[in-house]
């Protein structure tokens, strides 16, 4: 392997490929897309079919069953318990909230352990605009202060809780060095490179390349594209030895116009197309190994 292919594989396998399955998210709804699970039956059930199409990763936001974002710590053990007794998949829970206390957040990543846990390394504006409409479709500010950032990481060391580095944009990448200075962090780090919301980097190939260049030699990384730009970055990952997300909570549509029945669905497009340059979908028990998960 070259050193030019070295730099954008950093410590991923480039034979073998992550792929995560976002399978809620904390927005999305029904209205939008019917398939969006809700109860922890169904986001259950979402992943071990996500798993069969090749997933490795489950990233879930915990939802009531009515749909609404809950962030108990019982809904949060109740679908961990669902999941592992249908799957081997690997759990990621999402830590990410608007007005939402980081205590409570802190309190299910400590009481549930699961494997992973994602962490958003900076505050950002995150909007959504409609050229149709001219105006935004929302428009808010995603706090992450670096006291915040610092209370979920120190929990996830001590729960054993391997984090997810969430980065919007390169100064994010650049916040890790005084969590790493304090020992909050250790190497090698795993971090999801987030593409296409509006405040942060746009989803372009070139970014996604100078995303790659800021991060640790021995870091693995995965790209998370968001709605239309979803594919291009699967691409352009794949190629450049990265891993990949998909999934619901990120985009509803296998392509233009044709939406997702489920999320197995985009999983089992991406595994298509990873296969298509040579890389085969990592078992959850490669993932755990390529992410240096205890």
């Amino acid at each position: 392997m070259t050193d030019a292919n070295r730099e954008s594989v950093k410590g991923n396998d480039p034979d073998k490929v992550v792929i995560s399955a976002a399978l809620t998210g904390a927005l999305t709804t029904r209205d939008q897309c019917e398939a969006i699970p809700y109860t922890a039956e169904e986001i259950a059930e979402e992943a071990a079919a996500a798993r069969e199409a090749g997933a490795a990763v489950a990233h879930i936001h915990a939802r009531t069953d009515n749909g609404s974002p809950t962030y108990s710590t019982e809904r949060y053990q109740e679908i961990k318990d669902e999941v592992q007794a249908r799957t081997d998949i690997v759990i990621n829970f999402s830590t990410g909230a608007i007005h939402e206390p980081v205590e409570s957040r802190a309190e299910y990543v400590r009481e549930t352990q699961p494997e992973v846990a994602a962490l958003n390394m900076g505050s950002m504006n995150y909007a959504k605009y409609s050229e149709s409409r001219e105006d935004y479709v929302f428009d808010m500010v995603f706090e992450n202060s670096f006291s915040e950032i610092r209370e979920m990481v120190t929990t996830m060391q001590e729960a054993g809780v391997k984090p997810e580095l969430e980065c919007f944009d390169t100064g994010h990448i650049g916040n890790t060095r005084p969590l790493l200075a304090e020992g909050k962090l250790e190497h090698p780090l795993h971090f999801s490179l987030i593409m296409g919301v509006l405040g942060g980097i746009p989803a372009t190939a070139e970014n996604l390349a100078h995303q790659v260049r800021q991060l640790p030699d021995d870091a693995t990384w995965q790209v998370i594209g968001i709605s239309e730009d979803q594919w291009r970055l699967v691409g352009a990952a794949l190629a450049m030895g990265g891993n990949v997300r998909v999934g619901l909570e990120d985009n509803f549509y296998v392509s233009e116009g044709e939406m997702a029945e489920s999320n197995a669905d985009l999983v089992a497009k991406a595994a298509r197309m990873a296969r298509d340059v040579g890389r085969e979908p990592a078992t959850p028990d490669e993932a755990r190994e390529i992410m240096s998960i205890d």
